[in-house]
Parts: C-alpha cells; structure tokens; sequence
C-alpha cells in the first residue's frame, strides 16, 4: 500500500504501528498525539476525521493483531490530543475500540480495555450518549478468563461509575431496557457487575430509578438466588437500599407493578432469604399503600397463607412466619378500617350495603375465596385458623357478596369439621354459625339463611352417619360449640325433629345417646336444663314434647330426660315397657351409665328429693325399677346403696302418701306413651328386617362361593 492510502500517516508512523514491539508503537502514537494537536490548533477537523477513519477502519479492523494494537494506541493518542474537544469525534473513537473489547486475541482485548479508558478519562461526559454501548461491552468482558483483562475492566468501570456520578446527562430511560436484558443472566461475573451498576443509580439523587424498579425487580430477585454468598449480599443490600427509598418517598411507587412479582418470589421454599425479602417487601407495600392492595389479596394469601404454619426452628424461619403473620394483620386491619372509615348515617342497612358494594368492587372475591377454599386443605392448624378467621371476616364486612360463594365454601367448611385440631373446628363451628345465622343484609332471605340452617345440619348428622369415629370423636365438642354460638334449643329441637324422620333407627337411637348425655352433662346446656325443669311454662313443655318424641328412639335416654323434667310417675310406666324390649349389652351399659349420670351433681335435686316427706313414690319406685333391671353390678351396688340411704321413715308412708303435686301444665302422658311404644314396635321391625337381609346376603355369598 502507498503512503497516500493511511495519510495523514507517515510511512514509518504506519510502520510503527503495525510493529509487534509495544515500544514502537506507543512512539507511533506520541507522533500522532503531536499531529492530532497541530490539526486542532489550526481547527483542521477534516484531518482529524481522516485519522480516526483510518485507525478505526485500516487498523483496529485489521485481521492482524499488531495492527489492532497499533489502531487501538492511535485512538487513544487521538483523545489525548484534542483534551475537551473529544465531544465532536467520540463516535469515531469509541465505535472501533468497542468491536475491538470483543476480539478473540486476550492481548487485543487488554489493549482495548486500556484504550477505551484513556478515551472515557479524556471525553468524560461526551461518552455519555455511547453509554448502553459502552455497558454492554463491560458487561461482556466483566466474564473474561483472563485475570489482567478483569482488572482493566474493572478500572473502566469504575471511571464510567464515576462520570455517570457526576453527569446530570446521563439517559436512565434509554439505559432500562438493556438493563432489564442483562439483569437475567446466569453468570456470576455479570451479575456481580450488573448488581454493582444497579446500586451506584439508585444512590444517585438525580436518577429517579424507582420509577423503573418494577422492570428490574424481578430480575434482581432472581439474582438473590444465587449460590455465590457475595453476590447474594450485594443483592440482599441492594433491594434494601430501594426498600427504603420506597419507604422515604412512596408517593413515587407504583406498587401495583411489583406486588405480583413479588408474590411470585415469596413462594420461594427453596431459598429463604428471598422468601423472607419478599414477603418483607409485600409487608411494606401492605402498610404504604393501604387500599390499593386489596386487588390483590388472593395472590397475598397464596404467598404468606403457607408461611403461617413454619416451625420456628431456624431464625430465618421464625422471621418468615412473623412477618406473614404481620401481614395478615395488617391486610385484616385495612379491611376494618375501611369499615370504619364509612360515612354515618341512620340507616345502618344503608350504610353496610354501601360498604359492601365498594370493598366487593376492590376485592376479586372469587379469586380470593379459591384460594381460601385450597388452604382450607392445608396440614397447618395455624394456616386453617386464618384461612377460617378470613372467612368469617368477608363474611360479616360483605354478606351480600359472599352469599355468592356459600355453595363453594360449604363443603369446605363441612369437611374441615373433621379436622383433628380442636381450634380449627372451633373456629370453622364460628364461621357457620356466622353464615347460618340471621341474615345480615336485605339482599340475603332469611328464608334462604334457614334453607343453610337446616342444611347444615342435615349434612352434619349425615357426617356422624358415616363417621362413626367423628361422632364419637367430636360429635360432643362441635354441639356443645354450635349450642353456645347459636341458640341450644334451635339446635336441639332442628335435631330432633330431623332425626324424627331418619330412616336409619339405629343411628336414631346411637345420636339420641350422644345429644342425651350432652344435654345432661354439658355446661353449655345449663339453661336448657333449666327450663325442661320447669314445665310449667307452655314454651318449655313444648320443647319437652319436640324432644321426646325423638329420644323415644332410645329407650334408657328417654327414661332420662323425663326424671329432669321430674315426669316420674310417666318413667314408671317406661321402666316397665323395659320388660319388652331385648335387654342387650349395649342397653344394660346405657342403664349403666345412667346410674352414673343420677349420681353426678346435674341430679342432685334429683336425690335430695328423696329426703323429701313424703317422698315421691312414682321415683322410688322408677329408680327401684332400674335397679331390678341391672345385673349385680358396680352400678346395680351404687344404686342400691343410693336408695338405702332413703331414710326407713319415708319408706313407711311411701306407699301411703299421694304423689306430691307439681305445678305444671297437663301433659298427655297416656298418648306419649303410645308413642313411645309405636317407635319401639319400628326398632323391633327394623331389627328384623336388618337380620332378614343379613341372612340373604350370606346365602347369596355362600352360593356364589359353591359355584
């Protein structure tokens, strides 16, 4: 090639250039930082741009290393020379270096890491416009196997921080999506680089980077993951620096942006520490921006809802499950302070419905109740209980939405009632007595409430029916519990007069057993006691009726309730229909717990009636009639013992003395015990049939065998 083909050039300038001697070629470029000086002085700008295209095209694109060196060295001379004025010509001595910091030679590489330096140190703030191309470069090399090419880089990128510092030109929303672009990778090395950049803008007053966080927040969750301790510090420190700048200054943050992101990573089981960051994140954003999270209340329950039931066996865990608990507060919180926040009125109706409307336009319910029904499921007794104190809470702010999703939320609440924690029944028994209680608005019939009353219940015996181990397991706990949030004689009677009907008499007879000894043993029960006492009040005489029409079913029960009520002369005529019925096993146990229940203190007035002169015969004589039906047993002695105690005097005029009158109502205990025997006559049958059955399904099995 001629000389005139690298002018302004020299031929030993090129030569020089292309010498594979460092020495030779840095004297090259004091020749070409003198020439470059000359050319600015007498403002030769042709020239200048002549030499640029010449070493940026001839040299630094040349496929020979040396000459790449040469090129690179000429550059750099070049920035060197024009000082300030490299503003005009960055273009021309960046462009050529950058396809240079990605050569396969690791000399060219180094060299042009060294190069691109000296132009960022000269140009300062006019490399600015060149930035995402200059970012992409580092990032690039940041990955370099070779150890000096690292340091270089390093020593660029600290400068580039610098100048990015001190600029108040720099484009943050040109650089965001490049950013967004390699905040995803999986190499340490970038990520470390991306992390550090990431930092040194957010600490910058001037670059509002919180607008943009929702692009590279999930990025950066996704580089917390990482395995390398460092780089998980760097981030863990980074994501604190934005937490508190959103704190400082919400007004800014678009909270909606990020909430879902970060309900994504606060599922992270794998990785606690970006679990516990993210739910961190979600508690702030709960507690900053109030109302405008309750659009997203089902993904908040997906993400905190589990977290709930960590044993604290760790510190990690033990600060995941505080901080969901916080959050379920404070999310609990929002809601009634909405509620409060209502204005006043007269009409409370009014006002509840209004509510009502605007918390139900807020809330996505249906999301919300799919997933409080899926973590009704859950295996934690502390998930369920804030799954079922969820419910009960809608429930009562929105009645009138969530009447909506009773058909989905009941079966879940049905099945739960089997749950083995006495606190998860306890508190799912407080959200169906809630949805089965008086309605709480207009829009919800108070004849569509009573259709899930007696639902309710229905389905609940049906449970015991099949359940065996559930009635004897929880059947007292969850009537007991129904009979305190509710009202015990509508339990008792809708009980009784469902089973009245059931066509299973022997689960008849067994769930009169079970409400019988609750009803006689239960404190919860103590006024109901009270008033069956008193049948003198036509109320409490009907419900004695209601009552023994069903526990005539179980002959010992019925026996049972009519010495509370004091109907003794009605339990003689009982005793001695016992005679007819088939004294089982499981009929002298019933007899024997009842000797059981006349000595505990729910009788006590029962025996110190017995002191009384003159003493009832009809109850002698019924607790006589006990006695000669129990074999010699424990119970047969402690009932002997009982009536032996009754003093020999009243014995004498026992016999000689009228009943002592009560005052009550006229009861027709004639045709009760009609009834009493007709409900007998159906067991009798029943039993026959059972066995008739019994007995054709074995000769239908035997002959199947035979064949």
């Amino acid at each position: 090639m001629s000389d005139k083909d690298y002018a302004p050039l020299s031929a030993a300038c090129v030569k020089a250039l292309n010498d594979k001697i460092y020495d030779k070629r840095k004297a090259a470029a004091l020749e070409i930082e003198k020439m470059v000086k000359d050319f600015a002085a007498s403002n030769n700008t042709g020239q200048i741009k002549r030499l640029l295209k010449v070493l940026g095209q001839d040299f630094a694109m040349s496929p020979n290393p040396h000459s790449k060196k040469g090129g690179l060295i000429g550059l750099a001379a070049i920035a060197i020379a024009l000082g300030k004025d490299t503003g005009g010509y960055t273009d021309g001595l960046i462009k050529p270096i950058l396809g240079c910091l990605a050569d396969q030679d690791l000399r060219v590489r180094y060299y042009a890491c060294e190069s691109l330096y000296n132009v960022v140190k000269v140009s300062r703030g006019d490399v600015l416009p060149h930035f995402t191309s200059i970012f992409s470069s580092l990032s690039q090399i940041s990955t370099d196997s070779d150890q000096n090419i690292k340091n270089a880089s390093e020593l660029l990128d600290r400068l580039l921080k610098d100048i990015v510092a001190e600029s108040n030109l720099f484009d943050l929303d040109g650089f965001i999506p490049l950013l967004r672009e390699r905040i995803y990778t999986r190499n340490p090395f970038t990520r470390h680089f991306v992390i550090s950049w990431i930092s040194v803008l957010n600490s910058e007053p001037s670059l509002d980077l919180i607008s943009y966080l929702p692009e590279i927040l999930d990025g950066l969750f996704k580089i917390l993951e990482d395995t390398n301790i460092e780089i998980k510090k760097m981030c863990e420190t980074t994501l604190g620096e934005f937490l508190r700048s959103i704190k400082s200054d919400p007004s800014r943050v678009n909270f909606g942006a990020m909430i879902n992101i970060l309900i994504h990573h606060a599922q992270e089981k794998n990785d606690e520490l970006v679990q516990f960051t993210a739910i961190t994140w979600i508690k702030e954003f709960v507690q900053l921006s109030g109302p405008a999270m309750l659009p997203y209340m089902s993904g908040i329950f997906t993400a905190i809802l589990p977290c709930l039931a960590y044993e604290a066996e760790a510190r990690r865990t033990t600060d995941i499950k505080e901080t969901a608990t916080a959050v379920n507060f404070t999310l609990m919180k929002l809601i009634a302070l909405q509620d409060e926040n209502e204005p006043s009125g007269t009409n409370e109706e009014v006002r509840q419905s209004d509510f009502d409307q605007s918390m139900g336009h807020d809330i996505d319910l249906h999301s919300v109740v799919d997933v409080l029904t899926q973590y009704l499921a859950h295996n934690s007794i502390q998930t369920k209980v804030a799954v079922l104190k969820w419910i009960y809470d809608l429930y009562t702010k929105l009645p009138s939405k969530m009447v909506d999703y009773i058909d989905v939320l009941f079966p879940a609440l049905q099945r739960t009632l089997s749950d083995e924690a006495d606190q998860v029944v306890q508190q799912c028994l407080v959200v169906i007595a809630e949805v089965i209680s008086s309605p709480k608005s207009t829009n919800l019939s108070a004849k569509k409430n009573n259709t899930y009353y007696n639902k309710f219940i229905v389905s609940l015996l049906s449970s015991f029916s099949t359940d065996k181990r559930l009635l004897d397991e929880r059947g007292a706990f969850i009537i007991r519990q129904l009979c305190v949030l509710l009202n015990a004689e509508d339990i008792y009677k809708t009980l009784a007069e469902i089973l009245l009907h059931e066509p299973n008499l022997k689960f008849s007879s067994l769930m009169v057993d079970h409400l019988n000894m609750i009803l006689l043993t239960s404190s919860e029960l103590l006024d109901l006691r009270n008033r069956l006492k008193d049948l003198s009040v036509e109320e409490n005489r009907t419900l004695f009726l209601c009552l023994y029409k069903t526990w005539c079913h179980n002959p010992v029960a019925t026996v049972a309730l009519c010495l509370l009520t004091q109907s003794y002369s009605h339990v003689c005529d009982l005793i001695k229909l016992f005679g007819t019925v088939e004294v089982t096993v499981d009929f002298l146990m019933e007899i024997d717990k009842l000797v059981q229940l006349i000595e505990s203190p729910i009788f006590a007035y029962l025996r110190l009636e017995l002191l009384e002169v003159p003493c009832d015969r009809h109850l002698v004589r019924a607790l006589y009639g006990l006695l000669m039906l129990l074999p010699q047993t424990e119970a047969f002695v402690t009932l002997k013992t009982r009536l032996s105690c009754i003093p020999s005097l009243h014995l004498q005029h026992t016999e000689s003395t009228p009943e002592k009158k009560k005052s009550k109502l006229p009861i027709d205990f004639p045709n009760m015990l009609i009834h009493f025997c007709a409900v007998q006559d159906k067991h009798k049958e029943y039993k026959r049939l059972s066995h008739l059955k019994d007995l054709k399904t074995f000769d239908r099995d035997t002959v199947n065998e035979d064949t």
